[in-house]
């Protein structure tokens, strides 16, 4: 236990200050009351500091040494009370608390309790105050205090022979003893102020401990001795990164490229983490800046973790000498700060942390099983059919695994699409997370599951006609990533800071004006060799169909002005630089993978899209990337009710030569259609007010005939399909605020069972039948002409080369409108045409005769019935129409209907309605069980017999 024999009085005559932060007393004992006062008014330069906060929050912990967050208070960015401090009204805040009592310390508890970390906050979190450098404020506990002046750092690098001077100072008198590598060594008695220069010859672990009676505490500090480097060219086809042997699964063999660094030891589980000189790895004769390592005697199948420990003798200004970091390659990192947090049903198993250590290591593992694809050459969907699924696997259900999405393959076949594009998957900081903070981009986050889970995914979507897409963050990395940590300005040796000056891979600056994270400089032959290993690891290892790359308009080195922010108008102008190297990652994709969906969120100017979009169409297998397309201001105005104009919907609006326009009206970036919609939707008129969910509803189906049929591959956010209209500020108890953006989202779709909910199906039935056309009917690749320009909109597809008894011509008439309109549909001939949605003939006599849509809605004719449904119209009536045709919960009729029969194939009645319904009306199905089912309808345009399909 600490030594409580101070007497009180003496401890309220002392107050310690660091500048910002006081304490009163200090020293302290864990069981004192104890008032700590913050200064709003100075705050370090470099860190998200107070700006008039109308609240301040004490975030704070205590522990030992080597863990002061072992029990903290505080719930960041909750105004919940917890921690709240008081105003002094002069621009400083204070709390006063007794430590034991305040963290719920055990008596056990409170004896370990040496020192207490906190920052400070408002009250949502929004802005936090934080020592010089942005690190947390640390304090001693106790009136029993060690400090250890002299060395300054827990490891000291020099050279045989050479003379250290240790000097420490304690609160109390106290006996002294100095212990290397085990041995005592020195012992000085009764004093309070010890020093020591003893020579060192070999690397050598000291431990400085000071009793005074009743306590005894330690420092504990290593000298390393730098070794002798050998030089050996590194063997063939070993590459940077992780080289299992595939004959000797006792052997690994690991490679890192270190420029400016002097050593290089590996550290890990294999040899407990130590300095040994037998574990220093080898300079390339070839290369000096590449260093490698052959690790023998390791059991197959056997998990081992490692760093790197890397060193640099004659470090700049402000840089570290040693840096401990995982492999810039791992393909799996052990996190001390994300680990705790994932469920062992997510990834059972997950392998101890090594005691001991700081920040991620690296997990490797000979003689693994290799998994045994069932699809090993999977066919893509051209570009021009794709329908991509855009997925936030946190937020698409309760358990956010990989293993959630192979349970609701299903919801993803039913929909038709043909590709899922998964958010970042890769190591990222924390769990809760878009994902774009990417940590390591060859690791895969354990939180949503193993290796072989995610194989198994792919495997499934393959074995499904799904294409897997990959959202990979290479404009950026953030702090925990070793290419940053390497070369990094650290002034206050936490062992966390931005690139320095020395770093090959990241620009000092960012150099355009949309940076998040550390900005890698794309110029760097180091940076593209990096880029392209890790895009041909994803292809190789887990069969990857493509990659979203992420913010392109920050792979330019032409943007930097000197600050943070960037030059905006250049970043947004073309750059020529970027239009090369991104030329060259879409060629590295193509060389492993011809056949590799290459897509780009850029967002810029036509001149310098049309660069990548117009790329290497005329190859063998045409090429040309594919670029986002946002739509959501146009198309959200239009489902609203309001006016707009939606011609840029299309890939020639653009000056695309073929359809590589990704267009799309929703994504994880924009706000939902369907909240603005029912939020301030357009309710001028009563009967077709948007505002109600059922109307917003029918207008959000419609949506999806007029986005989806444009040629060119097209995306859907996810849960789009069943009308989601949660705000993207939805917070995770429900609420909607600013802050809330990234916070991770309620799902009642699933909770709510909406694909049984008749209204909300009525999207997903509607986007599924039209998927269905677009990929598997071949005029949807045809030509085409687009009046977007109001909210009477008019879309014309045709395919003059396919036969005649083909269906080689669409009509698509929609009304965004809030009252009825009737629309020219300038039919390219007369006769008999075909509503898509279930088949219905309809015989047109004039081309141009206005055609009646109601407010909200869609009609989408052929020139021939498509060849996707089996529906039949035995009465022949062709005023009546039912669709969606098939479908999964219910239907609709064209017209006002007051009884509908449904039977099943064996003559029995399944269902009745009688009623007045109006047109529109949902029947549902959602009881049935799949097959084909016969309808009678009677209705104010007669009588008629269909048949229906349940899926």
């Amino acid at each position: 236990m600490k030594n409580k024999l101070l007497l009180t009085v003496l401890f309220l005559s002392f107050v310690y200050s660091y500048g910002q932060v006081t304490i009163s007393p200090f020293p302290f004992e864990v069981n004192q009351s104890i008032t700590i006062t913050v200064d709003t008014n100075s705050n370090a330069t470099d860190c998200n500091g107070f700006s008039s906060p109308n609240k301040v929050y004490l975030h704070s912990g205590v522990g030992p040494d080597a863990n002061p967050w072992t029990h903290v208070i505080g719930n960041w960015g909750q105004d919940d009370g917890v921690g709240e401090m008081t105003s002094n009204g002069n621009g400083t805040w204070s709390i006063t608390f007794v430590p034991e009592t305040y963290y719920g310390l055990s008596a056990s508890e409170a004896a370990a309790v040496t020192r207490m970390g906190m920052v400070f906050r408002n009250e949502n979190g929004s802005q936090e105050f934080k020592d010089n450098g942005c690190s947390d404020f640390f304090f001693d506990v106790g009136a029993f205090q060690l400090s250890l002046t002299s060395p300054s750092d827990d490891i000291t690098i020099t050279t045989s022979g050479a003379t250290i001077n240790i000097q420490a100072t304690s609160t109390q008198t106290a006996d002294f003893t100095l212990k290397a590598n085990g041995s005592t060594v020195d012992t000085q008695n009764g004093i309070t102020s010890y020093s020591l220069s003893p020579t060192v010859n070999t690397t050598t672990s000291y431990v400085l401990e000071a009793n005074n009676g009743t306590e005894t505490l330690s420092r504990s500090f290593q000298v390393i001795v730098n070794p002798t480097v050998v030089q050996e060219a590194i063997p063939s086809g070993i590459e940077e990164g992780i080289n299992y042997d595939a004959h000797d699964p006792t052997k690994v063999t690991l490679a890192l490229k270190a420029p400016n660094k002097d050593y290089i030891y590996v550290a890990g589980s294999f040899n407990n983490y130590e300095f040994d000189n037998n574990y220093v790895m080898k300079q390339d004769t070839d290369d000096p800046e590449l260093y490698w390592l052959e690790i023998t005697g390791l059991t197959s199948g056997q998990p081992y973790t490692y760093q790197y420990w890397v060193i640099d003798e004659s470090p700049i200004a402000n840089s570290p000498q040693l840096v401990k970091v995982a492999d810039p390659y791992s393909t799996l990192v052990l996190s001390p700060f994300d680990d705790p947090g994932i469920p062992s049903a997510s990834f059972p198993n997950i392998p101890t942390y090594p005691a001991g250590q700081e920040r991620e290591v690296t997990l490797i593992q000979t003689g693994q099983t290799p998994y045994n694809w069932v699809v090993t050459n999977f066919d893509k969907p051209k570009k021009e059919d794709l329908v991509v699924y855009e997925v936030l696997i946190r937020d698409f259900d309760a358990n956010r695994t990989f293993q959630d999405l192979i349970d609701r393959i299903d919801y993803f076949k039913n929909l038709k699409i043909n590709a899922i594009e998964l958010m970042p998957i890769m190591e990222y900081e924390g769990n809760e997370s878009w994902g774009y903070n990417t940590s390591f981009h060859t690791a895969l986050d354990k939180y949503y599951g193993t290796p072989e889970k995610f194989k198994e995914f792919v495997d499934l979507c393959h074995q499904n006609g799904i294409a897997v897409i990959l959202d990979i963050a290479l404009n950026h990395a953030f702090g925990r990533n070793p290419l940053v940590r390497m070369w990094m300005d650290d002034p206050d040796n936490d062992g966390w800071g931005n690139p320095s000056s020395e770093n090959p891979y990241f620009n000092q600056l960012p150099m355009h004006s949309f940076n998040v994270g550390s900005d890698f400089n794309h110029q760097s032959t180091l940076t593209q060799n990096y880029v392209k290993k890790v895009v041909s690891f994803w292809i190789q290892e887990y069969k990857i169909d493509g990659f979203r790359w992420d913010l392109t308009k920050g792979f330019t080195q032409n943007c930097g002005n000197g600050t943070f922010d960037g030059d905006f108008n250049c970043t947004n102008n073309y750059q020529q630089d970027r239009v090369d190297v991104l030329k060259s990652y879409a060629d590295h994709s193509w060389n492993v993978d011809p056949t590799h969906y290459v897509i780009f969120e850029h967002l810029g100017q036509d001149n310098e899209e049309q660069q990548w979009a117009n790329y290497r169409l005329g190859d063998a297998i045409p090429k040309g990337i594919m670029m986002w397309g946002k739509m959501t201001n146009e198309y959200t105005d239009f489902v609203q009710g309001y006016s707009n104009n939606i011609s840029r919907a299309t890939h020639t609006s653009r000056g695309f030569t073929a359809p590589r326009l990704m267009m799309y009206p929703e994504s994880h970036d924009e706000e939902r259609v369907m909240y603005e919609t029912v939020t301030t939707g357009n309710s001028s008129n009563s009967s077709h007010n948007p505002q109600n969910l059922d109307i917003a509803l029918k207008r959000m189906a419609s949506m999806g005939a007029i986005s989806l049929t444009l040629p060119g591959p097209k995306m859907i956010w996810h849960f789009g399909a069943l009308g989601m209209d949660n705000s993207i500020f939805t917070c995770s108890n429900g609420s909607v605020n600013s802050n809330c953006r990234l916070d991770t989202k309620p799902q009642p779709q699933w909770s709510e069972n909406w694909l049984g909910d008749a209204d909300r199906s009525l999207v997903y039935d509607t986007w599924a039948r039209l998927i269905d056309l677009k990929i598997h009917e071949p005029v949807f690749e045809g030509d085409f002409s687009f009046d977007g320009t109001s909210q009477n909109v008019r879309l014309h597809l045709f395919d003059t080369s396919l036969p005649a008894g083909q269906l080689n011509n669409v009509v698509i008439l929609a009304n965004f409108n809030v009252i009825d309109q009737s629309i020219n549909p300038n039919f390219p001939s007369t006769g008999t045409w075909y509503n898509l949605m279930d088949n219905t003939p309809v015989t047109i006599t004039g081309t141009t005769d206005p055609i009646l849509v109601p407010a909200g809605e869609f009609i989408i004719y052929g020139n021939q019935q498509t060849t996707l449904s089996n529906t039949e119209n035995p009465t022949g009536n062709d005023l009546i129409s039912m669709y969606p045709n098939p479908t999964r919960n219910g239907f609709q009729i064209n017209t006002n209907t007051d009884h509908i029969v449904i039977y099943n194939l064996l003559g029995k009645m399944i269902a009745e309605h009688k009623g007045d319904f109006p047109k529109g009306h949902v029947f549902p199905t959602n009881r049935m069980e799949k097959g084909v089912y016969i309808v009678r309808i009677k209705s104010e345009q007669g009588s008629s017999i269909k048949k229906l399909i349940v899926e």
